[in-house]
């Protein structure tokens, strides 16, 4: 129940870090790309075939030492069909691996339109007299800003089949501010949406304490992240901001509990990229992305419970 399957991996791993799969063409060495144009033409089926090698690659240098990974779905669904494929492949390959796989849709909605989002990310699809798993992930972002009736058909998914969710609360976009700061009777909204991500999940509380309702909480808001640790105690936290957005591990402290435990941090571009900041031949891009994830992974540690 709740996320003990990320924590469990977290454990095991000793990695409260999650690979961001959120690749663009561009990201991919143009040895693959170019093998890809050769057999598909340069077409969206190429694009969408050089990027399933690209993330089968990285997830098996990952899969050992990473928890999990996050694909983010707009980076699949700019390839069309074929892009969301490769998101399908993409779930089922890490999760053959032993990952947990987190889904960065960012999706909202109420009633039958909701609970049809929580059936394709983290439920099953009634196919005449079979269910089956349309993309089959662990955990899913979601706006919380349509309120209980955005979130309620999910929880029943949750419960049900052991998923998780990921609410926005304080993002770590400059411009969050721009609402999230606002105050509603003297808390400000992020702090509004945490609570609610209590109440959401206080029914689902798992063996480590924490319930099916996580939150987005950026690492470039350190102050925010330290107060919202404090407010939340049931509450995971999914972390952006790290790295390439400015946040630093230093920031990240306030984030876990005194366990070491109760946040993921993701990394996208610089484990995906890590090949070209070295400067490495691009075959070498996966034992380049491993490399960084080891790195980002020891920066992390050692500012929590889990590095003493």
């Amino acid at each position: 129940m709740g996320f003990d399957r990320l924590i469990k991996k977290i454990i095991e791993t000793k990695n409260p870090s999650v690979a961001g799969l959120d690749p663009k063409l561009e990201y991919v060495p143009e040895y693959i790309v170019n093998d890809c144009f050769e057999k598909y033409n340069v077409t969206l089926k190429a694009a969408a075939e050089a990027i399933l090698i690209f993330n089968k690659r990285l997830i098996d240098e990952l899969y050992d030492i990473v928890p999990a990974i996050k694909p983010q779905a707009a980076y699949y669904e700019m390839y069309g069909w074929e892009g969301v494929r490769v998101l399908t492949e993409t779930i089922k390959y890490a999760q053959e691996k032993g990952m947990f796989v987190m889904t960065d849709g960012k999706r909202n909605d109420i009633g039958a339109t909701m609970e049809a989002y929580a059936t394709a990310h983290l439920g099953n699809t009634v196919v005449g007299d079979t269910e089956i798993a349309a993309f089959g992930a662990d955990a899913l972002t979601v706006n919380g800003y349509l309120g209980t009736d955005g979130i309620a058909p999910l929880m029943k998914i949750c419960k049900e089949r052991d998923k998780g969710i990921f609410v926005l609360a304080k993002t770590s976009n400059p411009s969050s501010g721009e609402l999230q700061d606002k105050c509603i009777d003297d808390t400000p909204i992020y702090a509004v949406m945490g609570d609610m991500c209590e109440k959401w999940g206080e029914d689902t509380i798992g063996e480590y304490g924490y319930s099916a309702v996580g939150a987005v909480v950026g690492a470039t808001y350190p102050e925010q992240l330290a107060e919202l640790r404090v407010r939340l105690p049931h509450t995971m936290f999914l972390v952006p901001g790290y790295g390439a957005q400015g946040g630093g591990a230093e920031g990240l402290r306030g984030a876990f509990d005194k366990k070491g435990l109760g946040a993921i941090v993701n990394s996208s571009r610089a484990i995906m990229c890590a090949y070209k900041k070295e400067g490495c031949p691009e075959t070498e891009f996966a034992k380049a992305a491993r490399r960084e994830a080891v790195r980002m992974r020891e920066d992390i540690v050692a500012v929590t419970a889990m590095g003493k």
